[in-house]
This record gives C-alpha cells, sequence and structure tokens, in this order.
C-alpha cells in the first residue's frame, strides 16, 4: 500500500514539473505545440500572469454550474470584464472586447455553442500585439475537441411579460483529427414598449434660439435577428491546422419607432411627431484558415475571410398639428446597400526557447454601392483598401520580458462620382515591458498605436435629411487617424483569497474622426472632419474576492475617467464615474447571480454618450445534462440610455426608455459523448466585414 501511495506521489511530481516547465516555454515562445496530460490532472492557479496575458483555468465547480462558454465566462468573474449570459454581452471597463477560439476572432454566439468541458484555459489580453489590429481587449478560449463522437447543446430563453427570446443549437461530429460544426441561433425582440424624452435648443448665427420638448406618447423597439453556420476543423498536432467555415446572418427586423409632442418655446401650436428608423438584410460570410508548422519551431499561418452585405435601411420623420391632415415636414429616407468586404493576412512566426519573432502582412479591400431610392434611385459607390505590414520581437530576461514592434499600415479610399478621396501611410509601433516579483505581483507597462479609417457614412456626400432643418454630409476629404494608449497594469494577489488589478490608462487620439455641427443658410449641417483630438486619462481598480471559497465570490470593477475634446469653435471638459459589480453565490449545483453595471459616460465630439445602466437578478440550477435558470432583468431602478450634445448651434438632452424590467426563464440540455484532447491555436485574424449604410436621425 505504501509503494502504491509512494509510486503515485512520483507520478504526480513528473507531472507537475512536466506542466511547469510546458507553462514557461508557451510563456517566452508561446509555443503552439500541444501538449497533452492525461491520466493525471493537475488543478492549476486560478490565474497565472504571464508576459503578454492573464491566464485563467476552469475550476471544476465553475465547469459543472455551466452549460455553455459565455456561462463559464460568467462564472470565471475575471476582474474588470462585465458578462451576461442572459444579455449576450461581453465588455471591460466600458469598452468592447475581442472574442476568440483559438486564435480565430469569432462571435458571442459561437461562444456560446462551445461546451464548457472542453474549454482549457482562457487567455485575457489587456494590451494585445499588433496581430490583433488596436484591439482594446482580448479574450482567448483554448478549446480542444474530442476524437471521437460528438455533441448536441440546445438553449431556450424567454421573457413572461415582453417578447423577447434567445434561441440556440449546435452540434458537433468528431472523427480522428476532424470536426464538423453545424448550428444556428435566433434572438427575438418584438415591439417592446419604448419612450424618448428629448430637449433641445437650436441657435443661429444671428443669435435667434428655439427650444423644442419632446413629451412621449408611445413607442416601440424591435431587433429580430438569427444566425447559421457550417464549418470544418482538421487538427493534426504540430504539423497542420486547417478551418473553414460558412456563415449566413440575417436581419429579419430591426427598428425603432417614437411617438411624442413637440412643445416650442415661441408659443407656437404644439406639434405630433413620428420618428423612426430601422434596417434589415443578409449577410453571408466565407472563413478559411491554415496553419502550418515545420523544423526548428517555425509556423506559417494563413488567413482569409469575406462577407458580402445585401440589405436596406430607411428613416421616417413626419411632424403634424394635432388637427391637421397634412404633414409640417414629410421626411422619407431608404437606402439600398450591396457592399462587399475581403481580406487575408499571412504571418511568420520563429521560436526560440527564451524570444519570439513575428513577421506579417495584411490586405483589407472594401467595395461599397449604396442606391438612394429617395433621391431617384441615385448610386454611390465607395473602395477602401488597407495594407498593412509589421515585425513583432518577444525575448523574456529573469523576471522580466520585453515586447518590442513597428507596423505601418496604408490607407487608400476613394468615392467613385467625384473621384474624392485619402491616400495615407501610418506607423504603428508598440512596446511592452513586463516585471514578475513573483506570480502574485506583476507590473506590466504597454504603449500601443492603432489607425482608424472613416467609415462609409463618414465620407458619403449624400445628404440625408433628418428633419425639418437638420441634415448630415459625410466629408470625403477625412484623412485615416491615429490612436496612442499607454497603459500601466499591477496585478496583485493577497492572502490567497484576493486578486485583481490596478491600472492607469492614458489616450490621445489627436486628429480624431468626430462630427462637426455647422449652419449652411438654412440648414444646420452635420458634417465630420479630423479634430484637434481627444485626450482622457483613466484610474481603475478590478478586485476579485473569494469571500467563502469555492461558495461565495464577489468581483468588479471602479473606474474614474477625465478627458479633453477640441474641435472646431469647441474645446470640452469630461469626468465621470463608471464600474461594475457582482457578487456570486455557488453550491449544491445552485448558482445565484446579482450584477450591478454604471456605463460609462464617453465623450466623443461635442457628445457625450452613456449605455445602459443594468442592474440583474439570476439564478440557475444544475441537473445532470439540464439546467434551468430564472431572473429578472432591471428590478430596481429606471431603465436610461441616453446623450447630451454641446455644440453652440445645438445643445440637447435625450433619454430612451424601455420596458426592461424583464422576467425570464432559460432552459439547456447538453448531450456529449467521445474522448477528449487538447485542440490548437489559431494564432492570428483577419477582418472582412462589409460597410453598411446608417440612416439613423435625431
Amino acid at each position: 500500500m505504501q509503494t502504491k501511495k509512494l509510486i503515485f506521489i512520483v507520478l504526480v511530481a513528473i507531472s507537475f514539473f512536466k506542466f511547469s516547465a510546458s507553462a514557461e516555454a508557451q510563456e517566452s515562445a508561446d509555443s503552439v505545440s500541444i501538449q497533452n496530460l492525461e491520466e493525471i490532472t493537475i488543478e492549476a492557479a486560478k490565474v497565472i500572469h504571464k508576459a503578454d496575458m492573464d491566464v485563467y483555468h476552469p475550476s471544476r465547480g465553475a465547469v459543472d454550474n455551466s452549460k455553455n462558454g459565455l456561462q463559464l465566462l460568467q462564472n470565471l468573474m475575471i476582474p474588470s470584464l462585465s458578462v451576461s449570459d442572459a444579455l449576450g454581452t461581453v465588455s471591460a471597463a466600458g469598452e468592447s472586447v475581442q472574442v476568440r477560439i483559438n486564435g480565430r476572432q469569432t462571435t458571442i454566439e459561437q461562444v456560446k455553442s462551445l461546451l464548457p468541458e472542453t474549454i482549457r484555459r482562457v487567455e485575457w489580453l489587456t494590451n494585445p500585439g499588433l496581430r490583433y489590429s488596436g484591439a482594446n481587449y482580448v479574450l482567448n478560449f483554448i478549446v480542444s475537441n474530442p476524437s471521437q463522437g460528438g455533441s448536441l447543446m440546445l438553449n431556450a430563453q424567454q421573457a413572461f411579460n415582453v417578447a423577447w427570446g434567445d434561441y440556440m443549437t449546435s452540434s458537433k461530429f468528431n472523427t480522428g483529427h476532424s470536426q464538423w460544426e453545424i448550428g444556428g441561433y435566433f434572438r427575438l425582440t418584438d415591439h417592446m414598449k419604448a419612450t424618448r424624452e428629448y430637449h433641445e435648443t437650436f441657435t443661429r448665427p444671428n443669435g435667434y434660439s428655439l427650444t423644442r420638448t419632446e413629451r412621449p406618447i408611445g413607442g416601440h423597439i424591435s431587433g429580430n435577428n438569427g444566425n447559421a453556420w457550417i464549418s470544418y476543423n482538421y487538427i493534426k498536432p504540430d504539423t497542420t491546422v486547417f478551418y473553414l467555415s460558412l456563415n449566413a446572418n440575417r436581419e429579419f427586423s430591426s427598428e425603432s419607432q417614437y411617438k411624442g409632442l413637440l412643445s416650442m418655446s415661441d408659443g407656437s401650436e404644439d406639434i405630433i411627431l413620428n420618428d423612426g428608423h430601422g434596417s434589415k438584410g443578409t449577410t453571408p460570410s466565407i472563413s478559411a484558415y491554415l496553419e502550418q508548422h515545420f523544423a526548428k519551431k517555425q509556423t506559417l499561418v494563413v488567413d482569409f475571410g469575406s462577407s458580402l452585405y445585401m440589405g436596406k435601411s430607411f428613416s421616417d420623420y413626419i411632424e403634424r398639428l394635432p388637427d391637421a391632415k397634412a404633414y409640417l415636414t414629410d421626411i422619407h429616407t431608404s437606402i439600398k446597400d450591396r457592399n462587399q468586404a475581403y481580406a487575408i493576412e499571412a504571418d511568420y512566426i520563429k521560436n526560440w526557447n527564451n524570444s519570439r519573432l513575428t513577421l506579417g502582412a495584411s490586405y483589407n479591400a472594401n467595395r461599397n454601392r449604396s442606391e438612394y431610392e429617395n433621391l431617384s434611385d441615385a448610386v454611390f459607390h465607395q473602395r477602401q483598401d488597407r495594407v498593412y505590414v509589421f515585425a513583432e520581437y518577444f525575448r523574456k530576461y529573469r523576471q522580466f520580458t520585453f515586447t518590442a514592434g513597428l507596423g505601418t499600415q496604408y490607407t487608400d479610399f476613394r468615392f467613385r462620382e467625384t473621384d474624392e478621396g485619402n491616400a495615407t501611410w501610418s506607423l504603428r509601433p508598440k512596446a511592452t515591458i513586463t516585471y514578475a516579483l513573483n506570480q502574485n505581483h506583476q507590473f506590466r507597462l504597454g504603449f500601443s498605436s492603432w489607425q482608424s479609417a472613416p467609415s462609409l457614412t463618414e465620407i458619403n456626400i449624400a445628404p440625408l435629411q433628418i428633419d425639418g432643418f437638420q441634415w448630415r454630409i459625410g466629408n470625403p476629404n477625412l484623412k485615416t487617424s491615429t490612436s496612442y494608449m499607454l497603459l500601466l497594469n499591477y496585478n496583485f494577489g493577497l492572502i490567497d483569497r484576493l486578486y485583481g488589478v490596478f491600472g492607469v490608462r492614458a489616450f490621445t487620439s489627436p486628429d480624431a474622426i468626430t462630427p462637426l455641427i455647422e449652419w449652411r443658410d438654412e440648414r444646420l449641417v452635420t458634417t465630420y472632419e479630423n479634430s484637434r483630438g481627444l485626450q482622457n486619462l483613466s484610474f481603475f481598480l478590478a478586485p476579485q474576492i473569494h469571500i467563502i471559497p469555492d461558495w461565495l465570490t464577489a468581483s468588479g470593477y471602479l473606474q474614474f475617467r477625465a478627458e479633453r475634446m477640441r474641435g472646431t469653435g469647441y474645446d470640452l471638459h469630461n469626468s465621470a464615474w463608471s464600474g461594475d459589480f457582482t457578487i456570486q453565490l455557488m453550491h449544491w449545483g445552485f448558482v445565484l447571480t446579482g450584477r450591478y453595471q454604471r456605463a460609462q459616460r464617453d465623450l466623443w465630439g461635442e457628445k457625450i454618450s452613456w449605455g445602459e445602466d443594468m442592474n440583474q437578478i439570476d439564478l440557475s440550477y444544475n441537473y445532470g445534462k439540464w439546467q434551468f435558470r430564472a431572473g429578472i432583468i432591471m428590478p430596481f431602478g429606471r431603465y436610461d440610455r441616453g446623450s447630451s450634445l454641446l455644440s453652440k448651434w445645438n445643445t440637447n438632452e435625450q433619454h430612451t426608455r424601455l420596458n426592461m424590467r424583464v422576467l425570464y426563464l432559460s432552459v439547456s440540455y447538453n448531450l456529449q459523448w467521445g474522448r477528449q484532447k487538447r485542440g490548437a491555436n489559431k494564432l492570428v485574424n483577419i477582418d472582412a466585414n462589409a460597410d453598411r449604410s446608417n440612416t439613423s436621425g435625431r
């Protein structure tokens, strides 16, 4: 008996040292070799702070109490990360998060189709490298595939008091090195009650002003969309990875309709207002990926993507007196889009024991065609081409790691009808230095930069009427803007129960593309300019506290941001607090989650905008292959999303109110079979998203 125990201890020790050596090699060289740990399972640390990322290994409890990848992410409670499985959202410190599976950029819906048991780890990058194309944050799910058998996932979520729901299915079939997947989802939001409160003052250059106050009478929003995909994945460890995916997205109806009563400060009669806009369309896409490993730790990666958007957007604005049949203002805008996007990237990666060199090049092309039905079917064409090349070197030396890289981007966009546009070269430097005092204390200083080309809406010269005297006209002479960010993070772990990060972020975009409001004769026109820039400074604290280990956990972030925005005729300042707090109780198959979020207040151009201030309570119970979940969104307070415009020509404040006190029930079922094995990472991903027109108004 003692001999067996001794043998077991020796095996565990050997496996532990192999695991540690593998982790060290991956940190220093970012190796894509596949490490199989079979027979013996090592309980990894909650979080491992690496040179360029934080790595989270799901606990057994987090896996057992999850039925999809997004639920598992929510149960990990990563500091500074805000996750809602019910709403299907992921954000960090008020910013967007790029989501990937084995390195391949993907969607929240495909994360939901992941089996929690197949997720080996989650990589959290707060200062992504050059190959991530300027992403604020990156989440990468490292997933393994069964070598045989397959899986079936079903989920249905439906509200009791409104027409709101989410339905998803995914099937995966495995044989040897190959995996086939077919899946789809449908999201329902149909005529949910919504109202708008609006107060605005227009001031003309001669000093005359008029104030209009909109009192809500009624309104609704709808957002019904679905997606279907089929994919093939071939993984031959340490040799070849091939991925091919076909995807079709359908936006059945997305619209908002508001009805209000306008009161005028000049004493004129009140006006009934109907304001609505929306879109519908189809986006088929294809993605292909090849990763080939060679001798001497060399890797070649090629990624290709293409998409086509065929859709229609509309906007209706009607004003009339209460007892009149004729309209004072009757505006209808309708745009048909047929827009294409293509992208390809190739990277060469060379690894040594403590260093890594990455060389890459990519090409992106957009070809847009917009037909304005309200302008006698006038057709406008716009093209955009981007070429990007970069080199990045990573080196580890004792407790320090260094990353330095330089990219350059060539952007060329042109409006066919006028032959107006711009071509620019831009540099994209990046550098990061990390010092690890020990596993529980790490300092990381990073500098990054990226470029933002003008959108189709921002350069389109076709005049778009918003109301009786407001118009929007693009500016084809815009230039690609550059942004710079300096980020200092201190990752800490204290008394085995308190983990987190404290950070300072400095951001500047000296030539940011922003709206410009000006009078042109009797028209108040919104156009666009390369402004004098935005600068902001943020301080944030994101702790995670294990109050009762494996039972009760609290996590969240608190951020203070001060910013300054300058453009033609204005110099504005803004400061505000934002944050997110989540507390979770997990035991006996039950998971009780409470969440509160105060949205970030962002200054951009002459407008301060804020997203959703949300709170939510959610209770789930896991029984075998089944999960039953019930919850309520916005049990406290009043839903508010809005903006405040500070232009000297137009000051206004808008609040959108929704009936978001939603009671919902969710049922999930997971069936799986087959033997698990380690998967492989996709190292790069290109962006091939087709543009689309925007008719939204006030």
